[in-house]
């Protein structure tokens, strides 16, 4: 007979790996992904370095793990964001959750936009933007039927916008600069990047 685990036992697995990547997350928050270790994640969740490897093979897998329970969160609360409003409402809103919470954790918000990662987490990072673009291509597509933005390929500009985002918050991320100075220009420039009207200003 084939073992199947009870709900009880799945459910204290499912809860040792949520908090391995708590930890973990916790750890590259610190250190970025050039100072995370399983032992360190270990440490970080109060648990022995064997059980990390019990839930995760590697380095990699784990940090794709919390790719995917951060970038989660984080698309959630940007697809929340452009929900409503007129196209510079949108993109505004978007452009403020995605990099106001980026600098709220500048060295997590570096290991997902820009630190080197192994090739496995480097495919999870293109996902991220994706999900991202995703948001803002809605935004845009909203912007262009409502005749508030001139016609243009929502998807291109989409990620345009977060491919030259995340590479403006690279800089002011490391060197961590107050939130106000970087975020309306970034939003200022995405306005202006959308064509947008002089009536929807």
């Amino acid at each position: 007979m084939v073992y199947r685990r009870t709900p009880a036992v799945q459910a204290r697995l499912d809860a040792q790996r949520a908090r391995i990547v708590q930890g973990a997350t916790g750890v590259l928050s610190r250190s970025g992904f050039a100072g995370l270790s399983m032992a360190a994640v270990a440490a970080e969740a109060g648990i022995a370095t064997g059980t990390v490897y019990k839930q995760f093979e590697n380095k990699a897998e784990l940090v794709a793990a919390v790719f995917e329970t951060v970038v989660a969160r984080e698309v959630d609360a940007v697809r929340a964001a452009v929900a409503q409003g007129d196209v510079v409402a949108r993109v505004t809103a978007a452009v403020e959750t995605f990099a106001g919470r980026a600098m709220k954790n500048p060295k997590l918000a570096c290991v997902l936009l820009a630190e080197p990662v192994d090739a496995a987490v480097d495919a999870q990072r293109l996902e991220f933007r994706r999900a991202f673009a995703a948001s803002f291509e809605t935004a845009v597509a909203h912007g262009v039927a409502e005749g508030q933005l001139p016609a243009q390929d929502s998807s291109l500009t989409a990620a345009a916008l977060v491919g030259a985002i995340g590479e403006v918050l690279v800089g002011p991320l490391v060197a961590a600069p107050h939130a106000e100075t970087v975020i309306p220009e970034l939003v200022a420039f995405a306005v202006r990047a959308l064509g947008a009207h002089p009536k929807t200003l």
